[in-house]
């Protein structure tokens, strides 16, 4: 499941307002590691860091090394695609991480995105669809 910044941070901060819903929804999302960029995985450990210092961030590399969690790799085309996103959507704006998911979620053929982000109801793919969210 491609998964964006807050739902990381939502489900190991236990004082985070989305918290028990995210629980709930990774409880119901089917057996398979959460996919993420580098660009959320970084931003997730600035925030998990500033709530809950180094603690909160051994949880999120818990999650990694335990495979619950994947990192992708950016290919180049991807990279470049995130230039593009980022300035046709410049007037939202589209920050780096969720650049970053839209062009992963094209490249790998994903149509659903655990996220907290309203903004992805205005992101759309090159096919002009949008990603179904869940939360």
């Amino acid at each position: 499941m491609l998964t964006d910044t807050g739902p990381l941070v939502a489900l190991l901060d236990r004082d985070d307002m989305h918290h028990a819903a995210c629980l709930a929804v990774a409880q119901r999302l089917p057996a398979r590691p959460l996919l993420t960029t580098w660009p959320c995985f970084t931003e997730a450990m600035y925030l998990l860091g500033a709530v809950g210092g180094y603690t909160y961030q051994a949880e999120l590399w818990r999650l990694y090394a335990t495979g619950k969690l994947v990192l992708h790799d950016l290919i180049p085309s991807e990279l470049e695609r995130m230039i593009t996103l980022m300035a046709q959507y410049h007037d939202t704006p589209m920050d780096l991480a969720d650049a970053s998911l839209i062009a992963v979620a094209e490249s790998q053929h994903l149509r659903e995105i655990f996220s907290l982000d309203s903004d992805f109801y205005i992101y759309r793919l090159a096919n002009k669809s949008v990603l179904h969210i869940i939360r």
